[in-house]
């Protein structure tokens, strides 16, 4: 609250500022049709021209919710689900992946600033990131590993905002129903050669659930520097303190009779109130990241990291804490050629990381440490070389990318009198990717891809919360097939782009539970993933001098169907059982209208399908539809903005507990809820 109340007094000092003008505003929500330039691959290019599914989302998407979650902009993407288990808790899916998850993000490798954000362990702290700190993101689907290194479920490619070149402060502030309150202040100064932006941000809320109360507060500071005309350096530094309560999950009959109450005590455990379950993590990144401009032809980017994070999780069972270091490094040389009129581009580089990841893990007496149960150290390396090259001729595109990965995990319980030391090598292994691409005109492309992945357990999945060090798990890999049209009519007004993917995983590895709760992971054998995706937008652009300046229509779908193949555990044989955790469809759509005074609306509606909560699908959660509104008045200087979400009140879980013991399969999310708030964008 003393952080908010600043950054609070710094908003209203901003607003009596009366020499200020108007800090550039961000592109209206409703003349978004135009070309949208990304990043994956390398390509570096409209997505028009990428033989691959990347999805942009940008402030725009981000602005049609309140502040402060990416949860519902993410799920209106097709094939992508961010789940909430409790607010701050959050856990992605691109194409069923969070089969792997009891919490956190796994099997989706992401990116800060083309520099790893995850760790080295497998695992990433994406909660401690404020969605103001990001200008845009990219979501690859399909195995990224040609180029990203270990991962079959997916890559994330995050970007902080640019600073831009004059002197402005930004200042917002939000307030909601269950106590959610956010503020925000950044000040930023440009340059020709120098340019600097620095952010302030808190939120804090109660929750709708009890043990739900959340609180969390960043600093990002991001530095660039011209130091020629050929080489530049950028800085990125963010710190984030998030503290968060987690209710734990409930059985149907609890999640009925009282949706809003936390985890009860058992026969064999307490509840989440008594033990005062919670997770408090501070993380401190730094990443510095150097191009090199040799000539027009040949350039090169080098970065390094390091990451500093401090992780205590009380949980129902155990109290555990980790002090965790990781260090890495990046560097891509791309060299571009052309002949007549076919122009090559060829790329190779190189990633490594290193992290020491220690945990000790002790009883949870009320919320406090009781007896030592497991001391253990662990480390991870691991690296990939890759190369990339890419051929287009007139109206042709051939890529093939080639990496090779490698993982090794040393752990030690020093908790066990007289253990020595383990290791578990990942033999190395190359992943192809090829992908080809063709122009029928400005206004239709086909485009396909054949990309292997290989994703080597997490070190959560290897030493899981039962205490056990699971030497026999193995690395799932899979082979993904893609093809898709992107189409566009009338003018360009109307987009259509529509993808059909068949992915088949192999050695997946799936959570078990124990009767008290505690986690472990096994192999699967193999899984099915065929799936459909479309993604509609019209758009009508109407002269600044109508009362309606202009009307966006957005519509998303997702067919998923995924399935168990060779799958047995004991005498159960679940082969052809639909796939844990993910929906059978998937459908949102949305309008964004402007008006002429300066006024918007933006309309959204979420549907989503039932989904098994078990590998023997014997429980499934219902489906449910979220309907959500945002209005708001842009004037010269400021923006006031409200809203409300889930106005239908549907009762629903944002994130199930997967095969959980005692049928806990339930978190339930909020009800009913509206928000206000304001910004200011000024430069002087």
């Amino acid at each position: 609250m003393r952080a908010c109340n600043l950054i609070l007094c710094w908003f209203l000092w901003v607003i009596g500022l009366p020499q200020m003008e108007l800090f550039a505003q961000e592109p209206d929500s409703a003349r978004q049709l135009g070309e949208v330039v990304v990043r994956a691959y390398a390509y570096n290019r409209a997505v028009d021209d990428v033989p691959a599914t990347v999805n942009k989302v940008g402030t725009v998407d981000l602005q049609r919710f309140a502040a402060g979650t990416f949860v519902q902009a993410l799920n209106t993407v097709p094939g992508t689900r961010l789940e909430e288990r409790s607010p701050g808790s959050y856990r992605i899916s691109i194409r069923g992946s969070t089969l792997r998850s009891p919490f956190g993000v796994r099997n989706v490798k992401v990116y800060w600033n083309e520099l790893p954000l995850t760790d080295p362990g497998g695992n990433t702290y994406f909660n401690q990131l404020d969605p103001a700190m990001t200008g845009s993101m990219e979501i690859i689907k399909g195995p990224g590993s040609s180029l990203y290194g270990a991962g079959t479920g997916g890559v994330l490619l995050l970007e902080s905002i640019k600073p831009k070149k004059g002197n402005a402060l930004h200042a917002g502030f939000q307030l909601g129903s269950f106590g959610s309150e956010l503020a925000s202040f950044s000040f930023e100064t440009g340059k020709e050669k120098f340019s600097q932006h620095t952010q302030v941000l808190h939120q804090q809320a109660d929750g709708y659930r009890n043990q739900t109360r959340m609180s969390r507060d960043v600093i990002n500071h991001v530095l660039h520097a011209d130091i020629s005309n050929d080489q530049s350096v950028t800085v990125y530094i963010f710190y984030s303190d998030l503290f968060y309560e987690t209710p734990g999950g409930l059985t149907l009959n609890e999640f009925n009779a009282n949706p809003r109450q936390a985890r009860p005590a058992t026969a064999i455990l307490p509840g989440a109130v008594q033990q005062n379950a919670r997770v408090h993590l501070q993380s401190f990144y730094t990443g510095v990241n150097h191009e090199y401009r040799f000539s027009k032809k040949l350039q090169n980017k080098t970065g390094v990291y390091g990451n500093f994070v401090r992780f205590n999780n009380a949980a129902i069972r155990n109290f555990d804490h980790r002090n965790e270091q990781s260090v890495g490094a990046r560097s891509v040389t791309l060299f571009n050629h052309q002949v007549n009129d076919v122009q090559f581009t060829v790329l190779g580089g190189g990633e490594f990381q290193w992290g020491l990841l220690p945990t000790k893990s002790y009883e949870n007496i009320n919320g406090k440490e009781g007896l030592l149960l497991a001391d253990d150290e662990a480390s991870v390396l691991q690296y990939s070389v890759f190369g990339q090259g890419e051929m287009r001729w007139r109206k042709l595109n051939a890529t093939i990318g080639l990496s090779y990965n490698a993982q090794t995990l040393t752990f030690h319980r020093l908790s066990d009198v007289g253990s020595a030391p383990e290791q578990l090598v990942y033999d190395p292994v190359l992943m192809p990717r090829v992908a080809l691409l063709a122009k029928a005109s400005k206004n239709f492309t086909a485009f396909g891809s054949i990309s292997s992945g290989f994703s080597p357990p997490t070190l959560a999945e290897i030493n899981a919360s039962n205490g056990v060090f699971n030497r026999a798990l193995e690395a799932e890999r899979g082979i993904n097939y893609e093809a898709g049209l992107r189409m566009k009519f009338f003018e360009q007004r109307l987009r259509a782009d529509v993808t059909a993917y068949s992915f088949g995983l192999r050695e997946t590895i799936v959570i078990r539970r124990e009767e008290d709760g505690a986690e472990y992971f096994i192999n699967a054998g193999k899984t099915d993933q065929k799936g459909i995706e479309l993604m509609l937008q019209y758009s009508i652009k109407l002269s600044e001098t109508n009362f309606i300046n202009g009307v966006n229509f957005w519509s998303n779908y997702s067919l998923n169907r995924y399935c168990f193949k060779d799958y047995n555990k004991g005498e159960d044989n679940f082969s052809g059982n639909a796939l844990t955790g993910t929906p059978d469809f998937v459908w949102s759509a949305g309008v964004d209208v402007t008006l002429r005074p300066g006024v918007y609306v933006r309309l959204t509606n979420l549907y989503t399908d039932a989904l098994p909560l078990n590998d023997a699908n014997t429980m499934y959660a219902d489906s449910y539809y979220l309907v959500g509104v945002r209005a708001g008045y842009r004037h010269k200087r400021f923006e006031v903005y409200a809203g409300g979400e889930n106005l239908l009140d549907e009762r629903y879980s944002p994130g199930h507990d997967l095969n959980a013991a005692g049928g806990r399969y339930y978190n339930t999310a909020a009800g009913r809820s509206f928000y206000g708030g304001v910004r200011v964008n000024l430069s002087f």
